[in-house]
């Protein structure tokens, strides 16, 4: 008989994680400790408006926010960036428009609208860009 944590994953997480895997929801994946002066900026991640700092990558700026970068076209499984040097081509996220954008060398800018999750199904805005393969 498979242990409580091989039938459930997320009882192998940390109570405070778990809770979250739990309710669909997750805290940031990456905190800012330190940080010089930068100007804040407003972006859209999904259709919300969230802030990140002038400077920022997409890549920091979307961790920042949640615990992934984006999810897989292929599984649906959730990815963060492996490399974030940008080899290993793991970051690629899109703007609503349909537009790919390598999270870990994109800077952030004012206004830009981005999405982590691909398909109808996820609410995406470009979703019937992304699903019949228009943009590139």
């Amino acid at each position: 008989m498979p242990s409580d944590s091989q039938s459930n994953p997320s009882s192998n997480l940390p109570p405070a994680h778990a809770a979250d895997a739990a309710a669909g929801c997750a805290e940031p994946q990456f905190v800012r400790v330190a940080e010089m002066q930068r100007e804040p900026l407003r972006f859209f991640l999904d259709g919300r408006e969230v802030g990140a700092l002038q400077g920022d990558t997409l890549l920091t700026a979307v961790l920042m926010q949640q615990r992934r970068v984006r999810d897989s076209e292929f599984s649906g499984a959730p990815r963060a960036g492996f490399c974030l040097i940008g080899a290993c081509q793991d970051c690629w996220m899109r703007s609503e428009d349909g537009k790919r954008l390598r999270a870990c060398s994109t800077p952030v800018t004012e206004g830009m609208r981005v999405v982590s999750r691909f398909g109808v199904e996820a609410g995406n805005p470009a979703a019937s860009v992304l699903d019949n393969g228009a943009a590139s």
